[in-house]
């Protein structure tokens, strides 16, 4: 068997070590950052995680999905947190209420993922961080804590690096790599609600909480503690903007305006909105994913904005797809890579560009009288009329269906669902479905 070096030991590149592993491969794997189980905060990224059906999937296969769930929350619905402090809840599932995408802590799950990767023997080398990539010469140069350098020529290389990916870096500047970077003109802002005097949750458990307000929103995810994490996703420039929310008394100006409810949950809101950083958002896209030895997998090559929930569902698909290409018969690795990328690439870029337009949905349309004539529409077609229509945020949360397919599907669906509409209402008979 040949030996794996996987560069990141963050949630893709833990898990992809666990499915490794359990094939029988030999896996070494170097994390730039400290033991992500000594610490108390997460050194990455923070946002709360949004495990769905593709994500459960993959650690189904590796036996670690029941552990997983003892640290998750089911989240059934969102909760509409209107301008004029009224609640309402939209269910994700217009066929099955029991459904639900699960909140989970990024570093809780790292955690106990990494966990299972010392115990089956795989070794890791923390705070050892990449610093030289050859990829013609076969070459990665590291410095590990020590700030000894040290040399290794893998066998084959997995880059699980993140959205700032070192591999992919000196993969663009081969002749024939294509690279997109694009940022939202759109920051965040992380705040935490604390649970109250008896560790309970101050608002709904089971539900992800959304402040929509047109051009911009505030989330709020549930923990296992009783408290929630936050995020206020906003303009960077212009009249409404973090660029404008340049001291306290602005901040607090505007959060009394616009998410008064939130407010009165956050007492140390002030040290909070001082100390948290603004963060940026963008989606990466680069092509192709490998090169001779080496291959991109997860944020590496395909990082996307969060508002749809799949940055890491999507990241452990790619996993589970990888996997599922080993054979008996592969007796090299590297023999896998183009057929991998040929079948992640285009879903990939297609929940890319679903991830875009549900942040449009998520801050604006939620509220929006049309929005919710189509959603009353299609509770009617899947109650009363077909039992087999699936919404594409369904195919996607709660399916397999490649993400490509759910794309093309929903656009589909959307023309559907726009003509019923205008030409029949809310309620269409049978008839009338079928005229489209």
């Amino acid at each position: 068997m040949q030996k794996i070096t996987i560069l990141g030991a963050g949630l893709v590149g833990s898990l992809l070590s666990i499915f490794l592993r359990k094939k029988g491969f030999q896996v070494e794997v170097f994390e730039k950052r400290a033991d992500a189980r000594k610490a108390t905060t997460y050194p990455g990224r923070s946002i709360n995680l949004a495990l769905s059906r593709r994500g459960w999937s993959a650690l189904e296969k590796v036996g670690i999905a029941q552990k997983v769930s003892e640290i998750a929350i089911p989240m059934y619905a969102r909760m509409i947190h209107t301008l004029d402090g009224k609640k309402n809840q939209q269910p994700y599932s217009l066929h099955d209420s029991t459904k639900a995408i699960y909140s989970i802590s990024r570093l809780e799950l790292n955690k106990l993922l990494l966990n299972e990767v010392e115990n089956l023997g795989v070794d890791i080398s923390f705070e050892t961080k990449c610093t030289k990539i050859e990829i013609e010469s076969n070459i990665l140069g590291f410095r590990n804590k020590e700030n000894e350098y040290v040399k290794v020529q893998p066998e084959v290389c997995l880059s699980a690096d993140g959205a700032f990916s070192l591999l992919r870096s000196e993969l663009i500047k081969l002749d024939k790599v294509d690279y997109t970077q694009t940022y939202l003109e759109h920051g965040y802002k992380e705040f935490h609600i604390p649970e109250d005097e008896n560790r309970a949750w101050k608002m709904e458990k089971n539900a992800l909480h959304i402040w929509p307000r047109d051009s911009f929103m505030l989330i709020a995810l549930p923990n296992l503690d009783g408290s929630f994490t936050c995020t206020l996703f906003l303009q960077n420039k212009g009249d409404i903007s973090f660029e404008k929310l340049s001291n306290i008394t602005d901040g607090k100006l505007f959060f009394e305006k616009y998410f008064s409810d939130a407010l009165e949950l956050m007492p140390d809101f002030e040290d909070q909105f001082l100390n948290n950083p603004v963060s940026s958002l963008a989606t990466m896209k680069v092509f192709p994913w490998h090169k001779n030895n080496f291959c991109l997998l997860g944020d590496a090559a395909h990082a996307i904005v969060p508002f749809y929930g799949q940055g890491m569902n999507c990241g452990f698909e790619d996993c589970d797809i990888f996997d599922s290409l080993i054979t008996s018969e592969t007796q090299n690795l590297t023999s896998i890579f183009a057929y991998f990328q040929q079948l992640r690439k285009p879903n990939t870029d297609a929940i890319a560009q679903m991830a875009l337009d549900n942040f449009i949905e998520m801050r604006d349309l939620v509220t929006d009288e049309h929005f919710l004539k189509l959603k009353k529409l299609e509770s009617h077609i899947i109650k009363n009329i077909s039992k087999t229509w699936l919404s594409q945020y369904e195919m996607v949360t709660f399916t397999s269906i490649p993400y490509a397919e759910a794309l093309e599907n929903g656009k589909i669906n959307k023309l559907k669902l726009e003509f019923l509409l205008e030409n029949f209402g809310t309620e269409v008979s049978l008839e009338q479905f079928n005229s489209f």
